[in-house]
């Protein structure tokens, strides 16, 4: 279960089974309430939540998350390929999370990065 600070993401199924998305407001200081609804886009449309509500989005059905919308997903009866569009942020500091957990996996390298990701700045290019 996390939430934005900044960013706002739209979530697509893209195919596959269904896409269960579980939502909950946010308290005045943008933490976490177990009792808090809200209201979010799908497909453009403004639809309200009550707070621990499960949206099952068919594929090509999407729903749009603003800051302080909580939320977790997962595939619903089978794999689901998910699409994120999303505005520009810096992902090591926009996602709370409601339980600490690692945002990326560590990894022992063995050979140099051809490709790096934004979490690897700080130790390859300082």
């Amino acid at each position: 279960m996390h939430t934005l600070v900044v960013k706002a993401e739209d979530i697509i199924n893209r195919g596959g089974a269904t896409l269960a998305v579980q939502l909950y407001g946010s308290d005045a200081q943008g933490g976490f309430d177990p009792d808090a609804g809200g209201t979010v886009a799908c497909d453009g449309i403004q639809r309200p939540f009550a707070a621990g509500e499960i949206l099952l989005l068919a594929p090509g059905q999407s729903v749009t998350l603003m800051p302080g919308d909580w939320h977790a997903f997962w595939g619903d009866g089978g794999d689901v390929l998910i699409g994120e569009v999303s505005t520009v942020n810096d992902d090591e500091t926009d996602n709370v999370f409601r339980d600490p957990i690692g945002r990326f996996a560590e990894v022992e390298e063995d050979e140099p990065p051809r490709h790096l990701l934004v979490s690897d700045y700080a130790a390859w290019l300082a």
